[in-house]
């Protein structure tokens, strides 16, 4: 909160009051005087004892009131008297000022500013001049994750759990954009820094998991290098987490840079991934495949279409996988050890599960 603000409007009370009053800071500074000369002076005991009170509190002479946002006790302000009439000065000039702080941070704040860029509040045309304003380099790689959070207490907040995290606010923001959902907007030394992006994400879910026994998933949005492109990382990392509940349901983190085919599946219309799937099982349904044999066509993409290595991981003798890989091809039509072949049923697959959990998309 800038001083001077503070001060001008102090000074401007000064002609319509008839005692001292003026605002110390949670040093125990005099940050703002309509008596010019005492400002400077210092008495930490003062803030001290005056922030441990709700209500207006009198020492040497004076009544103290102290006022902040967000129900902290930032700063107090003074008024010079003990009796009814400075304690009411105390308390307009507390809720004044608790107002005019509100607005001066809602506007010049940085966090406040990104929030609007990712949610596309604010004109393309005036965000370079506010970040300007603020002091914020506007040509910097950063990186968007939505953390959202499945289950929580009033006990664990999700703000405060990963702002503690991540208290670095000249780098990192940590934004509320839900009950459940938490933006951090993380700035990244190189571009090409994927190791640490990935160890960030898993870092959250790690923390919240042994400290907090909450559980969490984290979109990753893409790399930007322009802060305009916020806006886009985030929207990424919204569609990291959606995708993420059809294709990668055990997976606590999801990265859109990541995703490879089920983005583009993600996009496709229904009716057209209908149609798919009656042309590749039109010999027959993907229904008719048991459990087994559906855990055998996973392991087998699981280790690259190597028989020889899947039957190792499925404790079952070659020949054993080998009957089962031509049960499947009679039953589809494809012989999964044919790598077209393959690529039609991996998609088939993921294809399904997307027509399956479509309905519950929004």
């Amino acid at each position: 909160m800038s001083n001077k603000l503070f001060q001008s409007l102090i000074y401007q009370m000064k002609e319509e009051l008839d005692c001292t009053v003026g605002v110390i800071d949670d040093k125990g500074v005099i940050i703002a005087c309509s008596q010019l000369t005492r400002i400077g002076e210092t008495d930490r005991s003062v803030f001290e004892t005056a922030s441990y009170s709700a209500s207006a509190v009198v020492h040497n002479g004076c009544t103290y009131k102290p006022f902040g946002t967000h129900g902290k006790a930032e700063y107090v302000v003074f008024v010079e008297g003990t009796g009814d009439d400075a304690k009411h000065i105390a308390g307009l000039l507390s809720v004044s000022l608790t107002s005019v702080k509100a607005l001066y941070d809602e506007k010049y704040d940085k966090a406040n500013f990104i929030k609007n860029i990712i949610l596309d509040n604010i004109l393309p045309s005036d965000i370079y001049l506010k970040a300007k304003e603020l002091h914020l380099d506007s040509e910097v790689n950063r990186v968007v994750y939505l953390i959202r959070f499945h289950n929580h207490s009033n006990d664990a907040v999700p703000f405060e759990i990963i702002q503690n995290m991540f208290p670095d606010k000249s780098r990192d923001y940590v934004i509320s954009v839900g009950e459940n959902d938490i933006v951090l907007v993380k700035e990244l030394k190189t571009a090409q820094d994927s190791k640490s992006i990935e160890a960030n994400a898993k870092s959250i879910v790690d923390t919240v998991s042994s400290e907090f026994y909450l559980k969490v998933t984290v979109g990753i949005g893409s790399v930007v290098s322009s802060i305009k492109e916020l806006a886009h990382s985030f929207k990424d990392a919204q569609v990291a987490l959606e995708v993420g509940k059809v294709f990668d349901t055990e997976k606590s983190t999801i990265n859109y840079e990541s995703l490879g085919i089920a983005r583009l599946i993600y996009q496709l219309p229904t009716t057209l991934c209908e149609m798919f799937l009656s042309e590749v099982f039109r010999r027959g349904s993907l229904e008719s495949l048991d459990r087994e044999t559906l855990m055998t066509i996973q392991a087998f993409f699981d280790n690259n279409l190597n028989v020889s290595e899947t039957s190792r991981k499925l404790f079952v003798h070659r020949n054993t996988l080998v009957y089962r890989l031509e049960k499947i091809k009679k039953l589809t039509g494809l012989d999964l050890r044919e790598f077209d072949h393959a690529i039609t049923f991996k998609v088939a697959l993921m294809v399904k599960k997307y027509v399956i959990s479509k309905p519950t998309i929004y």
